[in-house]
């Protein structure tokens, strides 16, 4: 009999040990996917905020680009300002220059006065 009783404990050995593992699939499944779901969020979370950081520092490096353009920029027309101020004759010969360069233009040389227009000057003799 005492291997009947020998295999009775070992068959209530194995059956303890199985009811405790389905035991602790049932308690640890539903924390793994808790814990799972966490971790999966944690990671979006660090993925979200790493590509909001990408975008801050392109749009820095976009706007300091366009500072250091506009800057050069207005140091060049300062530059080219001050170099045209006494320089009425290089300005005359550039205009004209780009008169003689242009082609099938016609070009209406318009009388003034003080740099006003003199539109009326034919029709005002007409009507005396």
């Amino acid at each position: 009999m005492s291997s009947e009783a020998g295999a009775f404990g070992a068959v209530v050995g194995l059956g303890t040990v199985l009811v405790m593992c389905v035991g602790a699939g049932l308690y640890g499944c539903p924390r793994y996917n808790v814990y799972s779901a966490k971790m999966t969020g944690e990671a979006e979370l660090a993925q979200a905020t790493q590509n909001r950081q990408v975008l801050v520092q392109t749009a820095q490096a976009e706007r300091d680009a366009e500072i250091l353009r506009a800057e050069g920029t207005a140091k060049a027309n300062k530059i080219i300002g001050e170099s045209l101020k006494e320089n009425a004759e290089y300005l005359r010969w550039l205009w004209i220059s780009k008169l003689d360069n242009q082609t099938n233009k016609t070009v209406v040389y318009v009388p003034t006065d003080g740099m006003v227009p003199q539109l009326e000057t034919g029709r005002i003799g007409e009507a005396r």
